[in-house]
C-alpha cells in the first residue's frame, strides 16, 4: 500500500487505517525504532514521525527542536552532529533513560523494509532550502519509498518547497484553524474539533481526492464519529488499543 492507493485500500478494508503517532509512544521512547516496530506488531497500518536536521545535515526522527525532553543532553538538535546525538540515551515514557538511540530516517526505512507507508512531518524550516529538500528526496529514493512517503507540515510552504524539488511526492497540510479542506493537499490533518465545526469535512475532501486523517493522537472517544464520517486514517499514541477499538466498532456496525 502507498499513498496513491491508500483511499482504495481503506474502502476495501472497511475501516480507517491506524497511523502510529511517533510509534507506540506510550510503551517505548517515542520516535525510536523499538517504538515503530512495536506499533507494527500491534497492528498499525502506517507510521508517523518527525524530521529534523543535525549539524552535519543528517535527517533524524525527532519531534522537539531541543534535546532536553527526550534525551540526557540539552541544546538545539541543529547544533549537534549525528555522532553526538547517537551517543545519547533516549527517555522512556516512564521517565528513565534507556539505551535506545535516536534513529535516522534511513534507519527507519531499512528497519521496515521500505514496505510501510510513512507520514513524515517536516519540523525543520531548513526544508525551505533546495539543498535540504534534495537530501530528503535522495534518502526516500534510495530507500525505494518515494510513493510510500507523504510529507506534511503545519507550514504548507515547507512541503511545497520539497515538492518543487520532486513534484510527484505526496504532500499534506495540518491545520489548527481552517474548517475547510485545503486544495492542492493530498493529505489533510485538521485538528479534531474542526471536524465537529464542519461535519462535512471528509465528504468535501473526498470530492477533491484528498485523504483525511484528523489531528487527534488520542481518538478513542471519537472513533465512532470518525467511522461515521468515513475518515481515511486516525492517528494513535496507542496503536494497538485504537486498532482493537476500531475492529470492535466495525463488528457492532456489521451486526
Amino acid at each position: 500500500m502507498d499513498w496513491d492507493t491508500f483511499r482504495d485500500e481503506r474502502r476495501r478494508a472497511g475501516r480507517p487505517f491506524v497511523v502510529a503517532h511517533r510509534g507506540a509512544r506510550l510503551v517505548e521512547p517515542e520516535n525510536t525504532l523499538r517504538a515503530f516496530l512495536l506499533a507494527l506488531v500491534q497492528g498499525a497500518d502506517a507510521l508517523e514521525t518527525d524530521l529534523r536536521f543535525t549539524a552535519d545535515d543528517q535527517l533524524i526522527l525527532f519531534h522537539d527542536p531541543t534535546l532536553e525532553r527526550m534525551t540526557e543532553s540539552a541544546g538545539l538538535v541543529r547544533q549537534h552532529t549525528l555522532a553526538e546525538i547517537k551517543a545519547l540515551r533516549t527517555r522512556h515514557p516512564a521517565g528513565h533513560l534507556v539505551e535506545d538511540r535516536v534513529p535516522t530516517l534511513a534507519e527507519l526505512i531499512a528497519a521496515t523494509g521500505g514496505q510501510t507507508p510513512l507520514l513524515l512531518e517536516l519540523k525543520d524550516p531548513l526544508f525551505m532550502q533546495p539543498k535540504c529538500a534534495q537530501i530528503l528526496i535522495d534518502i526516500l529514493a534510495q530507500g525505494g519509498v518515494l510513493r510510500r512517503s507523504a510529507l506534511v507540515s503545519f507550514h504548507f510552504e515547507h512541503v511545497l518547497a520539497v515538492k518543487a524539488v520532486h513534484p510527484d511526492i505526496p504532500i499534506g497540510h495540518i491545520t489548527l484553524k481552517n474548517p475547510w479542506p485545503k486544495r492542492d493537499a493530498q493529505l489533510l490533518g485538521p485538528i479534531w474539533p474542526l471536524m465537529f465545526v464542519n461535519p462535512f469535512y471528509t465528504a468535501l475532501a473526498h470530492r477533491m481526492g484528498s485523504i483525511v486523517a484528523p489531528l487527534d493522537p488520542t481518538p478513542e472517544s471519537r472513533l465512532h464519529y470518525y467511522m461515521r464520517w468515513e475518515v481515511d486514517a486516525v492517528l494513535a499514541d496507542d496503536p494497538g488499543g485504537v486498532r482493537r477499538r476500531i475492529e470492535a466498532l466495525s463488528h457492532l456496525t456489521k451486526n
